[in-house]
């Protein structure tokens, strides 16, 4: 698979930033064409949240309050985006647009990602934070389609070195058809395994030869799982093994026992300071 055409929501705020510089960087290292997407509230959307009790008025109020909030924010993201594409002209072989949508931002950010070869979203910063982003989980669990999630920092490269968590789901197995675009072109490629995480067959020894079949040499290495936590341990040995992208499955798990109970998918989201392309 080769990337061609990307989409990066846009949101007026750190992360965002990072996100949108993050998702121009890919645009241009794969010659892609870039969406970026601003959603704008609907306010009828704002009144069957308002509840029992309000007046007319007092819902009416509500919905242009939400608008005018919206409004506000679309405006300072569009500012962002002149800013990152026009004012620091970014080159971007094959043009990067702005397209504006109302409406429920989870449900046409994950509509829009059905026909995106990968998907940009900020980091959502605390464990907590990524157990709540509705339009993040409505992108891995209703587009199909892999995400990255941009670090809180642009990096100044991305996937000069690949690291892969194993496990034989098939979560892991989309990730790693999903990955395989900077597999191709990376300095150095590592499978990181543990008994801990394993869930299925194939064994991450089987994911060497078909890699090969790629064109792409790979390592095996078992991790250490952290202070009794899956997520820690892959962490540590991505950053000792200096990955600057890390390609894994996403919930293989339900969502809501990861939430109840935790999992390695959202302690990555909540800690993950490098680029990490999630597939499920």
């Amino acid at each position: 698979m080769i990337y061609r055409e990307l989409l990066a929501p846009l949101f007026a705020d750190a992360q965002g930033e990072a996100a949108l510089a993050t998702a121009l960087q890919l645009a241009k290292h794969f010659s892609a064409h870039l969406t970026c997407l601003l959603v704008k509230v609907d306010g009828r959307d704002v009144a069957p949240l308002a509840g029992e009790g309000l007046s007319g008025a007092m819902i009416e109020d509500m919905i242009q309050g939400a608008e005018q909030e919206s409004a506000a924010a679309a405006q300072a993201a569009a500012a962002l985006f002149a800013r990152l594409t026009e004012a620091e002209a970014v080159d971007v072989p094959a043009g990067a647009s702005l397209v504006t949508l109302v409406g429920r931002e989870e449900e046409l950010v994950a509509a829009r990602a059905r026909l995106a070869d990968l998907t940009v979203l900020p980091h959502p910063g605390r464990e907590q934070d990524a157990a709540a982003s509705d339009t993040l989980h409505a992108v891995l669990f209703d587009s199909g389609r892999p995400v990255l999630i941009a670090p809180p920092t642009p990096p100044p490269a991305i996937g000069r070195r690949c690291a892969i968590a194993w496990n034989g789901t098939h979560q892991a197995s989309a990730a790693l058809g999903a990955i395989l675009p900077w597999l191709k072109q990376a300095e150095a490629v590592r499978i990181f395994h543990s008994s801990e995480y394993q869930r299925h067959d194939p064994q991450a020894a089987d994911v060497l030869p078909y890699l090969a079949l790629h064109g792409i040499t790979a390592d095996a290495v078992e991790f250490a799982v952290e202070h009794g936590h899956v997520g820690a341990g892959l962490l540590a040995a991505a950053q000792d093994f200096g990955a600057d992208l890390l390609g894994m499955g996403a919930y293989a798990h339900s969502r809501l026992r990861q939430a109840i109970l935790g999992g390695v998918t959202r302690h990555i989201l909540g800690n993950a300071r490098l680029p990490v392309l999630m597939s499920r």
